[in-house]
Formats: C-alpha cells, structure tokens, sequence
C-alpha cells in the first residue's frame, strides 16, 4: 500500500546531494562554491581539502555524499564525474545579543546556509 514515489527529476547521469543548515553566511559559503563549480570531482576534492576557508570541510562532505550516491544508488562511473552545479542558500538566522555598557544590548546574528551539489557524469569526449 504505501505512497508512491516520486517522478526523478534529474536527468538519469545526474545526481544531487544537498547540505543543511551550515553555519556560516550564504555569501562565505558561495565563494568555495564557487571554486569547484565545472571541475571534475578529483580536481574539486583536491582544492577543498587545502582550501584555507573553514567551511570548506563542510562543502567537501557534501560533495563526497553526492559522489558516493552517484556510485552506490545509480551506478555511475566516478572517474568521469564533474560538478555541474553548485548553489547556495540562505537557511535560518539566529538572532543573539551582546550586552554593552550603560545597560543596552547591542544584537548580532549567526547565519546558516544550505548547500545543493550536482554532479554529471561526463561524455568521454568532455574529460
């Protein structure tokens, strides 16, 4: 009985993963975003893991889920994989104070983001 599922609405050598709630700012995660987008897997691991951004760690995790779902769930070669896109977004803000003198509070906010990867199995003649 159960539900049915949904339609895919990737292309079939297309697969995605999705980060939520990352603690840093849309536009910090953006810029290592960024730097992978249109690179192959290897390439794009290889810059995250001595990328100096703290946030990098996070990215290259997602990526890494979005390779391993591209082997275990559709069978794609990951040699030929590349990063097709790569988004960011705006997840919750947390609203916090600071006290300061003469009694006030001065507010500040702790940002999160969400991050979605997909990756493309490549033709042979685009490697």
């Amino acid at each position: 009985m159960g539900k049915k599922s949904l339609e895919r609405v990737l292309p079939d050598n297309e697969v995605r993963a999705k980060g939520g709630s990352i603690r840093t700012s849309a536009r910090k995660l953006n810029l290592v975003a960024q730097s992978i987008r249109g690179k192959t897997v290897a390439r794009a691991l290889a810059e995250l893991a001595y990328s100096p951004r703290r946030i990098a760690n996070d990215v290259r995790k997602v990526l890494q889920s979005a390779v391993a779902n591209a082997e275990n769930n559709h069978g794609l070669d990951v040699d030929r994989l590349i990063v097709a896109h790569a988004s960011v977004g705006q997840s919750l803000k947390m609203r916090r104070y600071r006290p300061v003198g003469r009694g006030r509070m001065h507010p500040y906010r702790k940002d999160f983001s969400n991050l979605e990867i997909i990756v493309r199995e490549a033709a042979e003649s685009e490697n």
